[in-house]
């Protein structure tokens, strides 16, 4: 396998069972996200991925972030785009290894995770059914040039943010649903009286939404 994961085996075994893909964020490991996995949905695969670049002195990183002499930061976009084709590459090892039913492969994605969740599901739209963005944004310069409206019509998005993120800035956020609607996509979108993190309603609401 090309990046390092945690799985839970669905406690409902189906002749191929759907999975959730967690992608952690920036400075996160893969133990962050897997740690709500037992609450997850039963008939589900949850595979919690390792991001592929090392940060000091610990954590892992999709993409190199970087601040200027005024200390605008910016991501490092061709970094985020090989991250993008490195986790469409292990979803293809993933349903090869395991009985997961192609048709309901899902992204759970926080931060920096849920930023490629977004540019994951518009550039391989044939790999993914619904994806759950956390505390993220919609980075048009990673998207694909093209977009095939027809092809990426399936699509659905579970879309949250803390109101009050010190992180990642709540405008930005607000940004991804008119985006996904103007493609002609299904878009849920929530927000919480939380920082840059995941409120215990935020996650009743999202694990909800996939169950419906």
């Amino acid at each position: 396998m090309n990046l390092y994961y945690l799985v839970q085996e669905p406690k409902i075994k189906l002749d191929k069972n759907p999975l959730l893909l967690l992608l952690h964020g920036y400075g996160s490991n893969e133990e962050d996200l897997f740690s709500f996995a037992s609450e997850l949905p039963n008939e589900y695969y949850v595979i919690s991925v390792r991001a592929p670049y090392d940060l000091q002195p610990y954590g892992h990183a999709w993409y190199a972030i970087h601040f200027d002499a005024d200390e605008n930061k910016f991501s490092d976009n061709e970094q985020a785009i090989e991250s993008v084709h490195l986790i469409a590459d292990f979803i293809d090892e993933i349903v090869n290894k395991y009985p997961i039913d192609t048709t309901n492969v899902n992204l759970i994605g926080f931060s920096q995770g849920a930023i490629l969740s977004y540019a994951i599901a518009l550039t391989f739209p044939k790999k993914i059914a619904k994806v759950v963005a956390l505390s993220g944004y919609f980075n048009q310069e990673i998207m694909p040039e093209v977009i095939d409206t027809n092809g990426i019509s399936h699509l659905k998005f579970f879309v949250s943010h803390g109101s009050v993120d010190q992180v990642i800035p709540v405008e930005w956020a607000r940004k991804a649903k008119p985006a996904l609607e103007n493609l002609g996509l299904e878009v849920e979108y929530h927000e919480y009286p939380v920082g840059h993190g995941v409120a215990p309603q935020n996650f009743f609401d999202f694990k909800n939404w996939l169950q419906k």
